[in-house]
């Protein structure tokens, strides 16, 4: 989903002409993700990737059909929209006959589609590059992260009610309720706190920008994750979050890693260059310490003061806004 969203976003940033027919195609390519997401389940229970596969080809191909339609209409470009055409289309043809494959080569084949479908754009710019608008591909990764930490809160909310229902371990359900908020928060505030907009100005800077999201992404659907499992782990009899035993740290990793990730991550697309001093370097040793949080009684309580002194931190030493180097 991130991979054919991300191709959207940046085809769109070239090439959106909002009229019906790029409406229509848009609309094929949300249906894409649909049945994508009805896959989702047999995947997960039985290794079923025909739904998957299909819904992913249908995102895929709406996008070639952009590809094509930009190819006649921008001549200037035709050469690499037909390379992006051509390389999204001999990946779908080996999606579609991986289907076939024997269960012991489906993981090796799903890597190597996986690194395909990733040469694709990097091919594709060799010829001529694609034209960007900075501020938009900025505005769409940053809606992006705040829909996925949006699902988060809504997905802890719907989990830390219905664990009250129960009746059980009020305060410790509210605490980690209250923290998850506060780590949503302070995921939000860093994410938010520079402009990197200016640093957009090379092909190897904005490939970097987009492919390094995926763990920023990634890390943000795993926040709302790691908060069920916590939440389980409190509701159950095998570990408490107050406790250090294997199943508690196990389950409290769950949600301070991906966390720890998503600071660190943030910190090396967007903050980096724009952090003064000690600072630079005290963001990603904040992120190696919310992941340490694992280890410690209340794991969660300590991994929301660890980010909230990050975002203060950030605040105070972040610099101006420079122009790229």
């Amino acid at each position: 989903i991130w991979w054919a969203w991300m191709n959207f976003t940046w085809f769109a940033s070239a090439f959106d002409t909002d009229d019906w027919f790029y409406r229509t195609l848009t609309l094929i390519q949300m249906a894409g993700v649909l049945v994508l997401a009805v896959g989702i389940g047999p995947l997960a229970a039985r290794g079923d990737f025909r739904t998957v596969v299909a819904g992913y080809v249908i995102m895929r191909l709406a996008l070639v059909t952009q590809w094509l339609r930009a190819s006649r209409g921008h001549p200037g470009l035709r050469r690499t929209a037909l390379r992006y055409a051509a390389g999204v289309i001999v990946c779908q043809i080996l999606w579609v006959a991986f289907l076939w494959l024997p269960a012991e080569f489906v993981l090796p084949a799903w890597a190597i589609l996986v690194l395909c479908e990733l040469a694709v754009p990097i091919w594709a710019e060799r010829a001529a590059q694609t034209t960007w608008h900075a501020d938009h591909i900025t505005d769409r990764y940053g809606s992006f992260t705040l829909i996925v930490l949006g699902e988060s809160v809504l997905a802890s909310t719907t989990a830390v009610a219905g664990a009250l229902e129960g009746g059980r371990h009020i305060v410790e359900l509210a605490l980690i309720g209250f923290s998850a908020l506060a780590l949503a928060a302070g995921m939000w505030w860093i994410y938010f706190a520079a402009d990197v907009a200016g640093r957009l100005n090379s092909l190897g800077r904005a490939l970097r920008f987009g492919y390094g999201h995926y763990a920023v992404f990634a890390a943000a659907g795993a926040f709302s994750s790691g908060i069920s499992v916590l939440l389980d782990c409190e509701s159950g009899d095998d570990c408490a979050i107050d406790a250090t035993g294997p199943a508690s740290v196990s389950a409290a990793a769950m949600l301070t890693v991906p966390v720890a990730v998503f600071v660190f991550g943030v910190w090396a697309l967007i903050l980096r260059h724009r952090l003064r001093g000690a600072t630079r370097a005290a963001v990603p040793i904040a992120a190696a310490l919310i992941a340490a949080c694992a280890l410690l009684p209340w794991s969660i309580v300590w991994a929301a003061a660890i980010l909230a002194a990050t975002v203060a931190l950030v605040e105070r030493a972040r610099g101006p806004e420079r122009a790229p180097a």
